[in-house]
This record gives C-alpha cells, structure tokens and sequence, in this order.
C-alpha cells in the first residue's frame, strides 16, 4: 500500500495519512510532482508520455513528461527525482529542477467502473533534457517530443487523448519568457 500525506489547501501536510486508493475514492487532498522536460531543437520542445493502459486514471492517454504522488513524509523535489528514475529512466538532480509555479486539481471522474477524485496540489518542474530513455512499462506505454506550440494547440482544441491541464502549458510560456536564448540552449 502506498500511503500519501493529507495536505491543506495550499499543500501543507497536516499530520496526518491516507492511502492513496482510498484518497482518489474518497477526494482526500494531497500531493502530486509534475516534471515537464524540455529541449531546444529548432523550436522548444516539449517531451510528452503516453499512460499505459492499465493505468487507475486517464489509461492511453498523454500526461505530463513525469509525474507522481508524493509519498508520506517527503517531499516534492525528491519525489519528483524518484518519478524520473522510475519512469524514465533519467537520472537528474534537485539544482537541475526548474521549479514554475504550483497547480491545483479537484476533478471526478470514473474509471475502470470505478470512481476516481483527483484532489491535488501539485508543484510543477521544468528540466532541460536530450537525453535517452528507458521505459517502466508498467507506467508509460510511450514518449513522444513534440514542439510546445503545438502541444498547447492540441491540447486546447482537445485533438488528442489527453489529462493535460493547459494551465501547466502556460506556465512554461511564462517561464521560458523570463529565461535568455543562451540559458535556453541547455
């Protein structure tokens, strides 16, 4: 059993656990890593999973680069280098991660018959990667890297199965409005 810290509004542990079956049954808050990674070809692009389809939630759908809840008693940095790993493949380290805002979900949904509360508060990474990849095929049926224009336009015009929040997608924009072209060639 894997066992999340109940948080409040803004992501604050509050002392106390819960299971994280029973907190997406029951729409019990808690939190979540999102790390975007991102290349810089002849535009920026953007490096897009595919959930596998055993997945509890969205299966067959692209997601987030790598992400992941967050287990009791640690944190989003350290959670969300552990997804890389596990996910990915990607070895990386706390001064890499680029953090860029914080995201809020409380959706309901039904899934495999079953339902399914995805009350979250997530921090949101970027990290600047062309590098290879080794699948947990458990988790991520693919990869694929796609320019961040079209992403965003695919996503809001709902053009591919998806649990993308465009918000995220805006948060990149910002960030990479506030970075140089020489930082951006990393």
């Amino acid at each position: 059993m894997e066992y999340l810290d109940i948080v409040d509004e803004v992501g604050n542990p509050t002392g106390e656990i819960v299971e994280r079956e029973y907190a997406h049954r029951h729409g019990i808050r808690h939190r979540t890593s999102h790390v975007w990674l991102l290349r810089k070809k002849q535009d920026v692009e953007i490096l897009l999973q595919k959930r596998s389809l055993n997945k509890d939630s969205y299966p067959g759908c692209y997601d987030i680069s790598s992400a992941g809840h967050i287990p009791a008693g640690s944190d989003f940095e350290t959670s969300a280098l552990r997804e890389l790993k596990e996910e990915l493949g990607v070895e990386a380290t706390k001064g890499e991660l680029h953090y860029i805002g914080t995201s809020y979900s409380n959706s309901h949904n039904v899934f495999h018959e079953k339902p399914f509360h995805n009350v979250q508060v997530s921090h949101v990474y970027v990290l600047w990667y062309d590098g290879d990849f080794v699948l947990q095929k458990e988790e991520v049926e693919e990869v694929q890297w796609m320019p961040l224009a079209k992403c965003q336009q695919l996503v809001l015009h709902k053009q591919i199965p998806h649990c993308i929040k465009i918000e995220e997608l805006q948060m990149i924009d910002y960030y990479l409005k506030g970075v140089n072209n020489e930082s951006i060639s990393q």
